[in-house]
């Protein structure tokens, strides 16, 4: 029997919503796409991620190559995660239009 190819490979919203799948990185990404920020500030932002859960998505981020952290502990989105800003934008829309009550 012949083995069938990985969608997770060639599909690019499989890919995506891999990325963006988990509750937090959209928000994280909101936030550093609107201006750099420190651990802290990124906490006070996000209001109720917890530390660990915020480092934890911080580290995936960046080795995924969305965000990076400069030498003075600032978090800055990379020209990879500036490009989902398209996404928040329609997902912001969707929104509006579909799930105001």
């Amino acid at each position: 029997m012949e083995k069938q190819p990985s969608t997770k490979h060639t599909c690019p919203i499989t890919g995506t919503a891999e990325v963006l799948s988990d509750t937090w990185t959209m928000l994280i990404m909101r936030a550093l796409t609107e201006s750099p920020k420190r651990f802290s500030e990124l906490e006070d932002w996000l209001e109720d991620i917890s530390s660990r859960t915020l480092t934890l998505k911080l580290q995936k981020l960046s080795s995924k190559g969305m965000i990076r952290k400069s030498n003075n502990g600032v978090y800055h989105a990379t020209r990879k995660g500036e490009g989902l800003k398209i996404i928040e934008r329609a997902m912001a829309e969707y929104g509006k239009k579909y799930l105001r009550s």
